[in-house]
Parts: structure tokens; C-alpha cells; sequence
């Protein structure tokens, strides 16, 4: 249900995700890149250059998918073969449903593969609760054709840089609900693994990011408030504490960094020479 039907069911919680690496435990696109495409190292190149700021998400990502060299249909095979949900998201659906808690996917990645790995993975029923905002797939000359290599591409949502940016679609909930009275206005929280996440990030109350993942020392140097999650389990868990009102969002936020930095601050302590 889009923007602004979803607010006007007057949900507590809206929940927005990323979809590869989050909601699945490997990333589609860097899968079939890594396996089918230019390989791994020079798909790494291609993310330094996007931190370091000398190309954009963008550009590296068409690269990317103009490295597969195969039809549509293998690519549906290929990822249906070999990708995983993590093993609680299902659960997190299911109460989801019960509470009238929407779910919204944001994704970098396509429609199509979406909607195939959902119909496989989570199942048509609970797969119709939610809401993809995603790239498209479009023909690409002089095949013209998905059942052919080279002859589809992918289109994008918007004109940014990042080919699709998250935030604008959860701006329009952040400012609409920044209009309602303090005892009316939901909850917006964000689960991601990736440093594309953080623009959507910094439009909710509060993200999830996966533990180990770079989007945590992300969050962290820029200030965005943020729990740390291993699967869905935790995100289900928190997530409870908020709709119940048994925590607040600034109390799981403060939690998130004191165990990220005990962590981050135990991990460091092994590498430490000894001093004799």
C-alpha cells in the first residue's frame, strides 16, 4: 500500500528494509557478479571507487550487471538455486500481519528478482503484505529481449546517483508524520547491512544494521541512531519492545552502541601486541 494510504490505517510501526544481505543472507547482484561475471576483485575496485568518492553507486552498478552476459531467466535460476532468507524473517512477517505493521522493501536491486526470490523464499500469501520500491528491467538494443544475453539492462528509479535513492521514499512519512500531534505519529524504522542504506537511514527513528557490516562504523562517525542485529530474531524482538511500549527507540539506540563499541573494543584487545 503506497504513501499516503499506508499512514492514513494509522500503523505504530512502519518498517522499511533493504532487501540484499538484509532480508537474505547473501546479495543477489554481487553473487551472480562474483560467480557469472567480472569476479570479485574487480567488483571490489569498483566499491572503493564508491567510497572513495571517484564514481558513483550508479555507475559502478550498471558496470556490474553489464559484466553478466546472460538472459533474464538464468539470472531468476541462477539466484532461486543459491539464495538464502535469513531464518526469521518469515516470523517477522507473520507478526507483522497480525499487528498491522506495514513492510516496505527498498532495494538498489531489481523488481523482478524481488518479487522471484520472495515467491520462493517467503511465499505468495505473506509476499503480498509487502510494498517493493525497487529498479526495473528494461529491453536494451540490438537484442530487445529478456530471453537473450545482452538484450535487457536495468532502469532506474531515479536519476541519483545512487541509481535508486531510499530516501526519497521515506521522506514524504517523515514529514507528514512530523505534522501529527506527538501521541499520533508511528514509529519509522530501517533494517540495512550497506553504506547505501544510510540515506534512508537518517529519514527513520531508528535503524537496524547488521553486525559486521560497514554501515554500523557508518552509522556510528555520522551520528545515526542504531542497534546492531545477527537475524531477524533481534529485529523482531526490538521491534516488540517498541510496538508494546516497553522500550523507546532512544533506549534500544543507546543499548546498540554500547554493545558495538564493547564488541568493537574486545575484538581490538586480541589484536594487541603484548608489551613485556
Amino acid at each position: 500500500m503506497p504513501f499516503p494510504e499506508t499512514l492514513n490505517k494509522k500503523p505504530r510501526v512502519i518498517f522499511f528494509t533493504d532487501f540484499d544481505g538484509t532480508i537474505t543472507l547473501q546479495d543477489t547482484n554481487d553473487f551472480i557478479t562474483d560467480n557469472y561475471g567480472m569476479g570479485y576483485e574487480e567488483r571490489r575496485q569498483l566499491f572503493r571507487a564508491v567510497i572513495n568518492h571517484t564514481d558513483t553507486f550508479r555507475n559502478t552498478f550498471q558496470k556490474m550487471i553489464d559484466s553478466w552476459h546472460m538472459p533474464f531467466p538464468r539470472v531468476l535460476e541462477i539466484l532461486r538455486d543459491n539464495i538464502t532468507l535469513d531464518p526469521y524473517f518469515k516470523q517477522f512477517m507473520v507478526w507483522a500481519r497480525e499487528h498491522d505493521v506495514p513492510v516496505i522493501v527498498l532495494s538498489s536491486g531489481m523488481i523482478p528478482v524481488l518479487e522471484t526470490l520472495l515467491k520462493h523464499l517467503l511465499g505468495e500469501d505473506l509476499m503480498s503484505d509487502i510494498e517493493i520500491v525497487a529498479n526495473e528491467v528494461q529491453l536494451l538494443a540490438p537484442g530487445n529481449s529478456i530471453d537473450v544475453a545482452d538484450g535487457w539492462t536495468i532502469k532506474f528509479h531515479d536519476d541519483s546517483g545512487f541509481g535508486h535513492d531510499k530516501s526519497l521514499t521515506i521522506r514524504p512519512y517523515a514529514d507528514a508524520i512530523a505534522k501529527l500531534p506527538p501521541n499520533e505519529r508511528p514509529t519509522l524504522l530501517y533494517a540495512g547491512d550497506g553504506v547505501s542504506d544510510l540515506s534512508a537511514a537518517r529519514e527513520t527513528d531508528l535503524l537496524f544494521a547488521r553486525a559486521g557490516q560497514d554501515l554500523v562504523t557508518w552509522c556510528e562517525k555520522e551520528g545515526i541512531p542504531f542497534t546492531t542485529f545477527e537475524d531477524w530474531k533481534t529485529i523482531l524482538d526490538e521491534t516488540k519492545d517498541i510496538y508494546e511500549e516497553r522500550k523507546t527507540v532512544k533506549k534500544l539506540a543507546e543499548e546498540g552502541l554500547r554493545r558495538y563499541r564493547t564488541n568493537s573494543f574486545e575484538e581490538n584487545s586480541h589484536l594487541r601486541p603484548t608489551i613485556k
